[in-house]
């Protein structure tokens, strides 16, 4: 542990944070917003996050003259007393040491082959109780770099036998792991924002990597721009290609497709297709997409006289009436035969749609929630068709009754109380969430509903957008843990610190991110916001989480793992 201090508590309050006075043998160009340091008080320690850098003078006299850029001498009599640095800390978890505690600093010699740092965990995980904060050090407490100790004090290790955490990155200043809580992640919606080519797509990855390692609960990923499932581009110039999840957990991960063409293009094994039919579509759907298709609310409201008169077969009938046909039934039902020709115009454009069909032999859905039911992760391929209006018609369509069938597994498990009925955790993945989620459309879509349920359905979102400012309010103030890489829209920053206590201080940690590799990490699933360098998506990742390599095995072995595969989901 390094022991020199950094500097001195001046002032503050538990409102505002903390104003450090750095000591004169510490570079302020050593300080970078987003470092976690610790204060020790005379009662407490405080784990902070730096918030901000700033220059002090003791005197305007310096600053009116200030000495030769030459004068070497003059710049080290003045530093340190003349002139001085100062940062601002935002205190964020505090815990009281006891004697018990006491005893254990430093970590006692390893007896049975761990590093002392190992047994040091093993007792502190059991005996430190962080808590929020709701005091502050006294003046001249002295600041302290954040050891390795203080890190995985706060955030666990990765083998933790107690808890399912995921190392997802690393500080900035040190190679110690940061972990998130799968457990906690999964039982509440979360969201991945950045804007365009920070990484988002990959820090995804990442996340469900992990969740599948761990175990912690089903994915359904709705992938939009077929990046999940097999492989997908390496962003840069060198023109390469990354493993997905289907290479990394071949006996865990399925691949639907809604366009088998592009998926077989792309090499892509073993994918199933994935049909949906005319009659699966109810009026909430058409109104998600009404914008899309340039629908007007009278549309909207005669396809309700339509659906009252067709059921499900409302669409079919439709595009078969004539003119004619419409002008009778708008005489009969009282409908506007102008609102229900505009909306035959506008449907016909579903005829562009490949994985639509008059009628299906079998529900595709259904076999989805088996796969889901036996513990496989689903990736559903969008390919060709992955146009706005395409993804969120499936996506709502698919995510409706996937929600509808969990709501009467999770009745049943709550009134047989039996451990045996009670639904594996969903964790569905939609990109471009704004477009479900806008506060103008988020009461008719399942994707609100989701957000708003929390996990009284054992379903949850992992949300993956570019523009949360787009997101509902109220839906944001759900979000459980937000990953946020750089984000330069000041609507976008503001949203993110929705619903977020001490957000102010937190927003200068994000404006200052690099635009590769880092992330603010703030919520349920971290005791504490922290930013990291997300852990690289490489070889090195490959062979730490992943399963068997594809590549490795002969087709015989691909095979006969896909039929077992499906065997196993009784088809």
């Amino acid at each position: 542990m390094n022991e020199k201090p950094l500097g001195s508590i001046i002032q503050g309050s538990l409102s505002k944070g903390l104003e450090v006075r750095l000591h004169a043998d510490v570079s302020v160009e050593d300080m970078r917003v987003g470092k976690f340091l610790v204060v020790r008080g005379t009662r407490s320690r405080f784990f902070c996050l730096l918030t901000d850098v700033a220059l002090g003078a003791a005197s305007q006299r310096i600053l009116a003259n200030p000495p030769s850029p030459d004068d070497s001498f003059l710049h080290e009599v003045l530093a340190g007393s003349g002139t001085y640095g100062t940062i601002e800390l935002s205190p964020m978890l505090m815990f009281t040491p006891t004697d018990e505690d006491k005893a254990q600093t430093p970590p006692p010699p390893s007896t049975n082959g761990k590093s002392p740092l190992a047994s040091f965990e093993a007792q502190t995980s059991v005996n430190l109780e962080l808590l929020p904060v709701k005091t502050i050090p006294a003046h001249f407490s002295q600041v302290f770099d954040a050891s390795e100790e203080d890190f995985r004090a706060v955030f666990g290790w990765e083998d933790d036998p107690h808890r399912r955490n995921f190392a997802i990155g690393q500080p900035l200043d040190m190679d110690v792991p940061v972990c998130i809580d799968l457990d906690r992640f999964v039982e509440r919606s979360n969201g991945v924002f950045g804007k365009s080519g920070t990484g988002k797509s990959f820090l995804t990855r990442l996340l469900i990597s992990g969740i599948i390692r761990k175990q912690a609960a089903v994915n359904l990923m709705f992938d939009m721009h077929s990046e999940y499932g097999w492989e997908a581009m390496r962003e840069g110039k060198e023109v390469s290609t990354v493993k997905g999840l289907r290479q990394l957990f071949p006996g865990q991960v399925e691949i639907y497709t809604l366009d088998p063409e592009s998926t077989k293009r792309r090499g892509v094994r073993d994918a199933q297709e994935l049909y949906l039919s005319y009659d699966q579509i109810e009026i909430e759907d058409i109104r998600l997409v009404g914008q899309e298709l340039g629908l007007s609310e009278a549309s909207l409201d005669n396809a309700n006289i339509l659906y009252s008169e067709y059921s499900k077969s409302w669409i079919i009938q439709l595009l078969n009436m004539s003119n004619e046909d419409i002008k009778m039934f708008c005489q009969e039902k009282q409908g506007h035969a102008g609102s229900i020709m505009s909306l035959q115009r506008k449907l016909l454009r579903l005829n562009s749609l490949k994985y639509l069909r008059t009628a299906c032999p079998y529900n595709y859905i259904d076999q989805i929630l088996q796969s889901l039911d036996a513990g496989k992760h689903v990736v559903i391929e969008f390919g060709s068709q992955s146009n706005l209006l395409s993804y969120m018609l499936a996506t709502n369509m698919i995510s409706r009754r996937i929600h509808a069938s969990y709501v009467k597994k999770s009745e049943k498990f709550l009134q047989s109380k039996n451990p045996q009925d009670r639904p594996r955790q969903l964790v569905i993945t939609i990109e471009e969430a704004h477009r479900f989620l806008d506060s103008k459309i988020v009461q008719q879509t399942i994707f609100g509903t989701i957000a708003r349920e929390m996990r009284k359905y054992f379903v949850t979102l992992l949300i993956v957008d570019q523009r949360p400012s787009g997101i509902d309010n109220e839906v944001m103030s759900q979000v459980g843990t937000r990953i946020t890489c750089l984000l330069n829209d000041e609507k976008d920053i503001d949203a993110i610190f929705t619903g977020v206590s001490g957000g102010q201080g937190l927003r200068s940690v994000l404006a200052k991110l690099d635009s590769k590799q880092q992330a603010l990490i703030l919520g349920h699933a971290v005791p504490m916001p922290v930013v990291v360098r997300t852990r690289a998506y490489d070889q090195k990742f490959y062979a730490e989480i992943g399963d068997t390599d594809w590549e490795a095995m002969p087709d015989e072995e691909v095979l006969a793992a896909a039929k077992s595969a499906r065997a196993d989901l009784g088809f």
